[in-house]
């Protein structure tokens, strides 16, 4: 039993699957698989209960699992406290970003990062708030940036900053403020159901007791607008989102007031992963880019 085999036996059980764990690890499936059977012959345990949709702990399983997330993370602690004691963070951080605010900010922040930590190596993703949530909780993300996240056990939050809704339309459409009880007779493109942006409307049309009328379903800020710009209808956007795209200029902008509601910006970590001297230097310097950049 070695190190590396824990690492593929957690990222396996963690996901539920060879494939996503392969793709996550980076090797091919085969030898992921070859190193599982490897770690189980050797402990003389079935670790695996192996179904034609994934595979689940076994009972031995769940007992490897909890000791192996233990040693890696304190095998982790102790290497990077190392190269911390020895100058500036060093180590490997994975940062998720969904593509509104990505656009924004990436760019900043790998200038940042490479000044300020020039001994660590930065990786990002983007997706959407949900995907963000569902990468950090299952340790391929190591923190993020998270719109308006539902309770989940796995991960911790810290508010960031708000942002006001508006009603995006074309640009020769008036920018007075708009009521939540005037937004049910605009057509509207919004994102689908699982979109955190979606939920948060979603509700607060319940609330204010009114119809959504929903003429189009994309999940894609700038495929949105290009059809708002198109003429086919309107969006429920922040004006960073707005601004995040070289378009932004050919639309108009009406804040929803009465109630006037906004979409929170959530920084993201892992509950169960103990935060690295990279992690929290990451953290900080994600924090104030937002500051910075969004307000």
């Amino acid at each position: 039993m070695n190190l590396k085999q824990l690492e593929y036996f957690v990222r396996v059980a963690e996901l539920g699957s060879f494939s996503k764990a392969a793709m996550v690890l980076d090797i091919a499936q085969p030898a992921l698989s070859r190193q599982v059977r490897l770690l189980e012959t050797d402990l003389r345990a079935n670790l695996l209960h192996r179904t034609g949709r994934g595979v689940a702990l076994t009972e031995a399983g769940q007992k490897l699992f909890d000791h192996a997330v233990g040693i890696l993370q304190s095998v982790e602690r102790a290497t990077e406290d190392l190269e911390s004691a020895r100058g500036e963070p060093a180590g490997r951080i994975v940062i998720g970003l969904p593509p509104s605010i990505g656009r924004r900010l990436i760019l900043p922040l790998v200038e940042r990062f490479r000044t300020t930590l020039p001994k660590a190596r930065l990786a990002i993703v983007e997706g959407l708030s949900t995907h963000v949530t569902e990468w950090i909780a299952t340790g391929r993300v190591d923190l993020g940036l998270v719109h308006n996240p539902e309770p989940n056990p796995a991960i911790e939050v810290t508010r960031l900053t708000d942002e006001p809704l508006g009603l995006v339309g074309p640009a020769d459409e008036s920018s007075a403020p708009l009521r939540w009880s005037e937004l049910g007779a605009y057509p509207l493109i919004l994102p689908e159901r699982g979109h955190a942006m979606r939920r948060l409307l979603e509700a607060q049309a319940g609330f204010a007791g009114v119809r959504l009328k929903v003429v189009m379903e994309v999940s894609s800020i700038p495929s949105i607008l290009d059809l708002v710009a198109a003429g086919y209808g309107h969006a429920v956007l922040t004006e960073t989102a707005l601004a995040s795209w070289r378009r932004a200029g050919t639309f108009s902008l009406r804040r929803l007031v009465d109630p006037s509601v906004s979409s929170t910006l959530f920084m993201a970590v892992s509950a169960h992963k103990p935060i690295t001297p990279l992690g929290r230097r990451a953290m900080a310097l994600l924090q104030d880019l937002v500051k910075t950049e969004m307000d």
